[in-house]
């Protein structure tokens, strides 16, 4: 920057410098050499410049109309889930890609005029500065303004007004376009909803929770069962996603992945009705993100050398247990059971829980054991919960007593 042996400029002489002697002076002070300098168009009202900026204004256009497209689609296009042969499917299909191809095009347009801008209308221009220390003093901070707003000038943009303006919106919509979808994001954990199949959107309810409701909850085995074709069309009308289960439907040594089915959605054995369309409601449950539930039947020798946990003594029914399949680890879930070892194994992270003593980790980085569902049978003899998990499901990053 400036140095001492600089001539001294006063207030007065400052204000009566015109702004192109003010920067022509800045790059004296500043040791700096303007080495090589062109206007791209020194000659007013070319053509060339005028197709330039067509050019220029088209690709932020561009860029506007998608950005603007980007936001319409995530705040009204169909995002809500839709299963084979539901109406609506197609258009639900296309809604990631939409977002995709929306922002990335206008980023991309916005990119291509800014970048044409530059090469097209910035004067060309090579300059040599020497680098100097100390602390600017005022003549370097008035010469700094004018030189910043030479730039402005000479880039012409100011006196484009059209691409001003197409440039700020663009650069505008494009940072809300960012930002917008992470308000999907944002979830208060502590607000709660209306308390379903899924829970009621807090981080301690499932669709367990709603055993405390006074629902009957079944232990609902998944059929994997599909949207079925009739008469060139898909429905989902009398299927069943999940069934209800009896203690005789797994093995010794077996292990089911289980999920809420509340009696109002069953749909099987005595109470199929081949009308009834619940596929919806099971499909939520299966989705639900703190209902899965490992059922598992041990061996009666096995059964005899288990450890109960206090207080839960009674949480089994025979040598059937039942436990969350989210790893309290990161919520992985844990689905491989080694049965000759009775052990419990999550693949992501290699933590391991010991069946024979309430799932408790022996292994990796879980540090707490695998919350246990209460189990029994009805008078039917179909397996259901005797009640809600007494502790947080998944990873322990919450308040909880265990």
């Amino acid at each position: 920057m400036s140095h001492d042996e600089k001539k001294k400029y006063t207030t007065a002489e400052l204000d009566a410098m015109s702004n192109e002697e003010l920067a022509r002076l800045g790059t004296e002070l500043d040791g700096v050499t303007v080495a090589f300098r062109k206007e791209r168009f020194p000659i007013p009202n070319d053509p060339a410049e005028k197709r330039a900026a067509v050019m220029v204004g088209i690709y932020l256009t561009l860029g506007v109309v998608l950005a603007l497209a980007f936001i319409l689609v995530y705040l009204f296009w169909p995002w809500e889930y839709k299963y084979l042969g539901q109406e609506g499917l197609w258009m639900y299909s296309l809604y990631t890609p939409m977002l995709g191809l929306t922002i990335g095009l206008s980023i991309i347009f916005l990119g291509i005029g800014m970048v044409n801008y530059v090469k097209r209308f910035i004067p060309q221009e090579i300059s040599v500065q020497k680098r100097h220390d100390g602390p600017s003093d005022e003549v370097d901070r008035r010469t700094l303004v004018a030189l910043l707003d030479d730039s402005w000038n000479t880039s012409m943009i100011g006196r484009r007004k059209v691409i001003k303006g197409l440039a700020a919106t663009g650069a505008a919509l494009a940072g809300l376009s960012i930002i917008l979808p992470l308000g999907g994001m944002i979830k208060n954990p502590w607000k709660a909803g209306k308390l379903g199949v899924q829970g009621d959107g807090t981080l301690w309810t499932s669709g367990w929770t709603l055993h405390e409701e006074g629902v009957k909850l079944y232990l609902g085995r998944d059929t994997g069962n599909m949207a079925q074709e009739h008469h060139g069309h898909f429905t989902t009308q009398g299927i069943s996603r999940l069934v209800r289960m009896r203690p005789g439907d797994l093995d010794a040594a077996g292990m089911e992945t289980v999920f809420p089915l509340p009696e109002d959605m069953v749909n099987d054995g005595d109470l199929y009705n081949p009308n009834a369309d619940v596929y919806e409601e099971h499909m939520h449950s299966i989705h639900g993100p703190r209902n899965a539930v490992m059922l598992i039947r041990l061996r009666s020798a096995d059964a005899a050398k288990v450890i109960e946990r206090k207080g839960q003594e009674d949480f089994h029914y025979g040598d059937y247990y039942a436990y969350s399949k989210i790893c309290t680890h990161i919520g992985c879930p844990t689905s491989l059971y080694e049965a000759q070892e009775n052990r419990i194994l999550c693949p992501c992270h290699q933590s391991q829980f010991n069946v024979l003593e309430f799932c408790k980790p022996m292994f990796g980085p879980a540090a707490r054991a695998l919350p246990q569902l209460p189990i029994t049978v009805d008078e039917e003899g179909y397996l259901i919960a005797a009640g809600n998990f007494i502790e947080p499901v998944g990873p322990a990053f919450w308040e909880r007593k265990s």
